[in-house]
């Protein structure tokens, strides 16, 4: 594999290659044991060959029967132990391959844990788990190949033609000629579907992320009766991967039919100068048999070749693409000499831009001035693409701002301990994911050493408490996968007391009571009202009722403030919030919608 990566390509495979060989770690010795028990194996399968030579010429010709039971027996125990070699290198490296995928694994995970949101937009989901899947299974393969097979093909090979010199030089060099024609054969047939195995990949990852949306929305899918479309979709995806595979397949595939036939030509000479070289006593007869026997090993070890070769080829666009993620260094990283303490909730915004990545490259936030004081309660609401979002992911610094800087407790948050500054800014998401488990195993997410009654008191906090004391098991209700046990309602509620867990000084509820009917909304935000008057609160919601009360109201509109008040100065001073009254106040409906949409509605 080393000779094929240095012809192939440069200073990236070599980078690529040590990432992966890291990965080798506490499977070194299997690594290594594996060859020595191939090359022993191999030994002993190329001699078997030549003391068959003897017992037939010294024994079986000769009709000396004491040379056939003593070359036999050598021949039984040179078997065994071959058997016993392979059997030993079989195990060794099955530990060593299995090991070296579950590194790759481990190693690509703990890195995506440590991703920003930024990193988790470069690469889609869907892609992330076909390299943690079928790329690595790939890589398994192959280091499974490269220290047993690539270690026996070759070394058998030469092994073989070291034979055949041995018993006849003059013949022999039909296998060098051999040798280099199908070595030519094969490099110009691999370097054309290299690149057609890096292009199948990423159709895995178009593949799998169809699945995995189709999968996420089958809800939706099949509420608007649209699985004809999704099965398209699909179709159109797997019949692309389809038509890669085909192609790279198919080249692929040539190397067989031209290895036999560069075989099969060397066994026709080898019978034909054979022949003469035996009636000239140039060759005996054991000889040409064991020259026979050293062609067959020859054309395994180059079918063993052309496998090693196929696999390498694939793995090779595995590999990259496994190293790619390995050693992605995250945008967001803990600072040198971090501030390990916030010392309260207030929060400011000095002249904030914020841009996507790989975006429009407008920015979604614009100028963004904002000072709040701690412990007051704000309220934020804005239409679909106004930047609510993307304010809330810079104070927990899951985005880093464009330009200008974010304060939390009077210092920038680039200058605090992530987990410290992520625990006390917490954020309860529309959208929030419960774990498969227990009740009380999800609320423990916010302090995993939480008492019974800690977590009793959030849940009375977040208005919880009583449906969970409900359920038969109360707090040891198992919660399945994705929270499909629960209502949207209860499922919000729950994310907040997790959350409440944290002891936060800056509580975010970005549209978390949506699925609450307005009466436990109103209960709720009373409960953090009176229970925690010390903590910043920022509640965004598409509904007037749920942030009136607060101290002051954002309001932004395409990624700019139009306004920052109170709720009875901003229906004075905002056109913007004025307008959102009168469409809520008409239609008893939530406000999201653009501006012009907005003006038309009023008009």
């Amino acid at each position: 594999m080393f000779v094929f990566l240095c012809l192939n390509n440069n200073h990236t495979k070599f980078k690529m290659l040590k990432t992966l060989l890291k990965q080798v770690k506490q499977y070194k010795t299997a690594s290594l044991l594996t060859p020595v028990f191939i090359m022993l194996e191999v030994v002993l399968d190329v001699l078997i060959p030549f003391v068959t030579a003897k017992l037939i010429d010294d024994g079986i010709n000769a009709g000396h029967m004491p040379s056939v039971y003593k070359y036999g027996l050598v021949m039984i125990v040179m078997a065994f132990l071959s058997m016993l070699a392979a059997i030993l290198a079989g195990r060794y490296a099955s530990y060593a391959s299995s090991g070296f995928a579950c590194n790759l694994r481990d190693a690509m995970y703990k890195n995506i844990q440590r991703f920003a949101f930024s990193d988790i937009d470069k690469y889609s989901t869907s892609g992330l788990v076909t390299r943690m899947t079928t790329d690595v299974t790939n890589l398994q393969n192959a280091y499974q190949q490269i220290i047993r097979t690539s270690v026996r093909a070759p070394f058998n090979l030469l092994s073989s033609i070291v034979m055949c010199f041995v018993i006849s030089p003059d013949l022999s060099l039909i296998f060098i000629v051999a040798s280099v024609v199908l070595g030519i054969i094969l490099a110009l047939i691999i370097s054309k579907v290299s690149k057609m195995f890096a292009l199948v990949f990423k159709q895995y990852d178009v593949l799998n992320s169809v699945v995995q949306e189709n999968v996420t929305g089958i809800r939706v899918v099949k509420a608007f009766v649209r699985e004809d479309h999704e099965n398209a979709k699909f179709w159109k995806a797997a019949e692309r991967l389809y038509d890669l595979n085909v192609k790279a397949e198919s080249l692929m595939a040539l190397n067989r039919p031209l290895m036999n036939i560069v075989v099969y030509g060397c066994i026709i000479a080898i019978s034909w100068f054979g022949a003469q070289f035996v009636v000239a006593g140039n060759l005996t007869t054991g000889q040409l048999t064991s020259l026979f026997t050293y062609v067959m090993s020859i054309l395994m070890s180059l079918m063993m070749l052309s496998m090693i070769f196929v696999t390498i080829t694939q793995s090779l666009a595995s590999g990259q693409r496994v190293a790619q993620v390995i050693n992605e260094e995250p945008d967001i990283v803990n600072p040198a000499d971090a501030l390990t303490e916030i010392p309260d909730g207030s929060i400011d915004f000095n002249h904030v831009f914020f841009a996507y990545k790989g975006g429009s490259g407008e920015y979604a936030l614009n100028n963004i001035d904002l000072h709040i004081a701690s412990g007051e309660s704000i309220g934020v609401i804005g239409g679909t693409g106004s930047g609510k979002s993307s304010l809330i992911n810079m104070m927990s610094r899951l985005y880093d701002a464009s330009k200008g800087e974010v304060l939390i407790g009077g210092n920038n948050v680039n200058t605090y301990d992530l987990e410290v500054l992520r625990d006390n800014v917490a954020v309860v998401l529309q959208k929030n994911v419960l774990f498969s488990g227990t009740i009380l195993e999800n609320l423990r997410w916010g302090d995993e050493n939480a008492t019974l009654e800690q977590c009793r008191q959030a849940c009375r906090v977040a208005c919880a408490d009583e449906f969970i004391m409900e359920m038969p098991d109360g707090y040891e209700t198992r919660i399945e996968q994705g929270g499909t046990n629960v209502s949207g309602g209860q499922k919000q509620r729950l994310c907040i007391a997790r959350a409440l867990l944290k002891k936060p000084k800056v509580m975010v509820l970005d549209d978390s009571t949506s699925a609450c009917d307005n009466t436990t909304d109103a209960r709720i935000r009373a409960a953090l009202r009176d229970n925690l008057p010390e903590m910043t609160k920022i509640i965004i919601s598409q509904r007037i009722s749920s942030i009136k009360d607060c101290d002051r109201i954002l309001v932004l509109d395409n990624g700019k403030m139009a306004g920052f008040d109170s709720h009875d100065k901003l229906l004075q001073s905002c056109t913007i919030y004025q307008e959102i009254c009168a469409i809520q106040e008409a239609a008893g409906g939530d406000f999201d919608k653009p501006q012009d949409d907005r003006k038309e509605a009023q008009s």
